[in-house]
């Protein structure tokens, strides 16, 4: 019997499934998740990671290390400002928790001009598989900090369908903190209804009870006596 042949699978993770109930980056999952990367790799498939967080783990940054209450205004100056702070505190996090697994990460930032014009296009999937060729794992994520809404992919499920489209992924994942698609929104408190297992058709049904995407601005909470809006 043949082995099965080799994957290029590229995996997305959003803030909510990335930072803890403070708002930083869960170390603890990303432990396990660069673990079980890593295991894919050694089995010969090839992986790339789209990853969001950084507008978040810049502002617990900021928040935690002001030495007087800080309030950050809600616009998207200080949003870029919050992912080139966070951005290099996430790559950070993923360098040190890849090292342990003897596995190299590079980062990639993209808008969605890199994608449309095609000598960048052509650019950035040279880049990609050359890294792939190199044992390397790309962690991509939308580059925040000179993105407006007119170069924007929208969120980063977008940007990983369009990375897989790009690079020609045989399997794309998207990693979430919610079971599944349900035929109904579940109530705080209620049981879970059950998850629709298997979708075959995309129509107005479907995706109205998708909903839209939401990062749960909830669970950020400035640790100590900071004062920080999600």
């Amino acid at each position: 019997m043949s082995s099965q042949p080799p994957l290029r699978l590229v995996v997305k993770v959003g803030t909510s499934t990335l930072t803890n109930a403070n708002g930083g980056v869960d170390r603890g999952f990303l432990s396990d998740l660069t673990r079980q990367l890593a295991i894919e790799q050694r089995k010969g498939n090839e992986v790339i990671l789209v990853s969001s967080g950084a507008i978040r783990a810049g502002r617990d940054l900021l928040c935690t290390t002001a030495s007087t209450p800080l309030t950050l205004p809600d616009t998207l100056p200080y949003k870029q400002a919050a992912a080139a702070i966070g951005q290099g505190q996430l790559m950070h996090a993923y360098t040190e928790a890849f090292a342990w697994r003897d596995v190299n990460c590079a980062q990639i930032l993209l808008t969605r001009d890199d994608l449309s014009d095609r000598r960048r296009f052509l650019n950035a999937r040279n880049t990609l598989l050359a890294l792939l060729s190199l044992g390397a794992i790309p962690v991509i994520n939308e580059n925040d900090t000179v993105a407006v809404d007119e170069i924007k992919f929208g969120d980063n499920d977008n940007l990983a369908a369009l990375v897989a489209t790009l690079v020609s992924a045989d399997l794309l994942l998207i990693l979430s903190d919610v079971g599944g698609l349900y035929p109904v929104k579940p109530e705080q408190g209620e049981p879970e209804p059950p998850i629709i297992p298997i979708v075959e058709k995309v129509d107005a049904h479907i995706m109205a009870l998708a909903g839209g995407a939401q990062s749960h601005p909830h669970r950020y909470r400035a640790r100590a006596t900071r004062k920080c809006n999600p």
